[in-house]
């Protein structure tokens, strides 16, 4: 008889969002981050674990003191009272990904580090490319990476191109998990600017989509499309959108700008090694992926996605500190988020900040 035991049980909870420069002040954030009662983990639970990617966030700091950017104040103002604590946070230019999690499963989450890969003009401009976070979570590797690649229906090599420098430039200190698919959980999310192939006009996709041809038109998706023969992500998988084109609307509406084709930009994709330790099964169920169409403050819509993240063992039992030691070595040295100033920081500046 085979008995089970659960390392992990995770409900994690990704989001992009391409916010076209626009501040987060106006904008009430219970309702995207499933604060409401409309969460879709097990139980109807909060998350275990936030993690937000955004795009086009200013770069022209409202308030030059603070050190993070506002919409991360503004994702810490709506979870502090349900006692989230700010993990990380990396910001390339307009790119941003934060990382917030439960206050007990900070034990958990150890060796955190940030990374960033510039694309644009050839490298040298972070108009364009990724940051990510990655750490030991209950003892597994996993990596969170948030791009925004090249943009316009004609730039799919360049978007090709922004994929695998983002793959090979993105380097981590961590023993055994030195770049992103060295990991055992991948997430990838962004806007990735992926349009349809084929000459459609933007009317005639219009139609399709007001008819729900959602997958007809995926089959001319372009990301689809790549990963079928191995161009790009097709390391990674994904859920087929059943929601409408996030891309492009007339901004405060939910009418599409047709100077532009609607397309799926903004995704969440994931990978996961399954059975790569003895006696270890790592799984992520993907429990939902939607996009939050009464958020009309940009040209693009948030799209997110939750997944089970759990951790077993098969006629073992270990702990997440033995399978630390197994995963990433006892030579590693581990490192934790520093909570305490974290919570000073929200506790002192998120809160008057946005109650003007």
């Amino acid at each position: 008889m085979v008995t089970t035991t659960v390392i992990a049980d995770l409900c994690i909870f990704l989001l992009t969002w391409n916010v076209g420069t626009h501040s987060p002040r106006d904008q009430q954030l219970t309702s995207l981050l499933a604060l409401n009662g409309n969460s879709t983990c097990p139980g109807n639970q909060l998350p275990d674990i936030y993690v937000i990617g955004m795009q086009e966030v200013s770069t022209k700091q409202v308030l030059k003191i603070f050190q993070d950017d506002p919409w991360v104040l503004k994702i810490a103002s709506a979870l502090q009272e349900h006692e989230f604590v700010k993990v990380e946070a990396k910001q390339l230019q307009g790119i941003l990904i934060t990382m917030f999690a439960q206050h007990k499963h900070i034990p958990h989450m150890k060796n955190i580090e940030t990374e960033a890969t510039r694309t644009g003009l050839g490298g040298l401009w972070g108009n364009k490319g990724a940051v990510s976070i990655r750490l030991s979570l209950y003892g597994t590797g996993a990596v969170f990476v948030c791009s925004h690649l090249a943009a316009h229906d004609d730039k799919l090599k360049e978007r090709i191109e922004d994929y695998h420098q983002i793959v090979d430039n993105h380097k981590y200190d961590s023993v055994g998990y030195r770049r992103i698919f060295d990991h055992d959980f991948v997430f990838w999310l962004g806007d990735l600017n992926f349009r349809l192939s084929g000459n459609m006009s933007a009317w005639d996709v219009r139609t399709d989509v007001e008819n729900g041809r959602y997958a007809d038109l995926l089959k001319l998706d372009q990301l689809n499309l790549l990963r079928e023969k191995g161009n790009a992500f097709s390391l990674l998988e994904e859920q087929q959108p059943d929601f409408a084109p996030t891309f492009k609307f007339v901004e405060g509406t939910n009418d599409y700008d047709l100077k532009r084709r609607p397309a799926w930009c903004d995704r969440i994709l994931h990978r996961v090694q399954s059975n790569v330790y003895p006696g270890i099964v790592l799984s992520a169920n993907q429990l939902s992926y939607q996009a939050h169409s009464d958020y009309t403050l940009s040209d693009h819509r948030p799209v997110s996605a939750t997944f089970n993240y759990r951790v077993e063992s098969a006629n073992q039992t270990f702990t997440d500190e033995e399978l630390y030691e197994m995963t990433h070595g006892a030579a590693s040295t581990p490192t934790a988020p520093n909570v305490s100033l974290t919570f000073a920081f929200i506790l002192l500046v998120a809160v008057p900040y946005f109650q003007h």
